[in-house]
Protein backbone atom coordinates (compact mmCIF):
# COMPACT_ATOMS: atom_id res chain seq x y z
CA UNK A 1 0.00 0.00 0.00
CA UNK A 2 1.09 3.63 -0.60
CA UNK A 3 1.31 6.23 1.97
CA UNK A 4 -2.02 7.90 0.36
CA UNK A 5 -3.64 4.92 0.68
CA UNK A 6 -2.85 4.34 4.48
CA UNK A 7 -3.77 7.90 5.37
CA UNK A 8 -7.24 7.71 2.90
CA UNK A 9 -8.32 4.63 5.50
CA UNK A 10 -6.94 5.86 8.44
CA UNK A 11 -8.83 8.97 7.93
CA UNK A 12 -11.99 6.79 7.17
CA UNK A 13 -11.33 5.06 10.66
CA UNK A 14 -11.17 8.22 12.93
CA UNK A 15 -14.67 9.44 10.91
CA UNK A 16 -16.28 6.16 11.04
CA UNK A 17 -15.29 5.97 14.74
CA UNK A 18 -16.26 9.79 15.38
CA UNK A 19 -19.59 9.43 13.71
CA UNK A 20 -20.50 6.34 15.61
CA UNK A 21 -20.07 7.79 18.88
CA UNK A 22 -22.18 11.09 17.70
CA UNK A 23 -24.71 8.36 16.72
CA UNK A 24 -25.01 6.97 19.94
CA UNK A 25 -24.43 9.66 21.92
CA UNK A 26 -27.08 11.36 20.15
CA UNK A 27 -29.54 8.47 20.13
CA UNK A 28 -29.12 7.95 24.25
CA UNK A 29 -30.22 11.79 24.77
CA UNK A 30 -33.17 11.29 22.78
CA UNK A 31 -33.69 7.59 24.64
CA UNK A 32 -33.25 9.63 27.40
CA UNK A 33 -36.03 12.60 26.68
CA UNK A 34 -38.35 10.38 25.07
CA UNK A 35 -38.66 6.98 27.19
CA UNK A 36 -37.44 7.45 30.84
CA UNK A 37 -39.99 8.90 33.05
CA UNK A 38 -38.51 12.09 34.47
CA UNK A 39 -39.60 13.88 37.91
CA UNK A 40 -41.13 17.02 38.04
CA UNK A 41 -37.87 18.82 39.02
CA UNK A 42 -34.31 18.12 37.51
CA UNK A 43 -31.51 16.73 39.32
CA UNK A 44 -28.28 18.35 40.27
CA UNK A 45 -26.87 15.17 38.44
CA UNK A 46 -28.86 15.05 35.22
CA UNK A 47 -28.39 18.87 34.95
CA UNK A 48 -24.30 18.31 35.11
CA UNK A 49 -24.75 15.13 32.56
CA UNK A 50 -26.71 17.62 30.44
CA UNK A 51 -23.68 20.37 30.93
CA UNK A 52 -21.35 17.67 30.00
CA UNK A 53 -23.04 16.28 26.83
CA UNK A 54 -23.65 19.13 25.10
CA UNK A 55 -20.10 20.52 24.67
CA UNK A 56 -19.04 16.68 23.60
CA UNK A 57 -21.91 16.71 21.29
CA UNK A 58 -20.77 19.83 19.88
CA UNK A 59 -16.65 18.92 19.76
CA UNK A 60 -17.68 15.80 18.05
CA UNK A 61 -19.63 17.58 15.02
CA UNK A 62 -16.75 20.13 14.80
CA UNK A 63 -13.84 17.41 14.28
CA UNK A 64 -16.18 15.51 12.34
CA UNK A 65 -17.07 18.25 9.60
CA UNK A 66 -13.03 19.65 9.77
CA UNK A 67 -11.85 16.36 9.55
CA UNK A 68 -13.83 15.39 6.46
CA UNK A 69 -13.94 18.54 4.79
CA UNK A 70 -9.82 19.43 5.05
CA UNK A 71 -8.91 16.18 3.29
CA UNK A 72 -11.19 16.63 0.74
CA UNK A 73 -9.92 20.03 -0.31
CA UNK A 74 -6.08 19.58 0.29
CA UNK A 75 -5.85 15.80 -1.07
CA UNK A 76 -5.09 15.71 -4.76
CA UNK A 77 -2.86 13.28 -6.43
CA UNK A 78 0.49 14.45 -6.95
CA UNK A 79 0.86 14.62 -11.22
CA UNK A 80 -2.75 15.14 -12.22
CA UNK A 81 -4.63 18.35 -12.95
CA UNK A 82 -7.68 18.83 -13.17
CA UNK A 83 -9.17 19.07 -15.98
Amino acid sequence: MTSEEIKARLIFVVACALSVTFVVSTLALLYGLLFVTQPLEVSDNDKSAWATLQPLLLFLTGSLAGLLSANGLKDKPKGKTDE
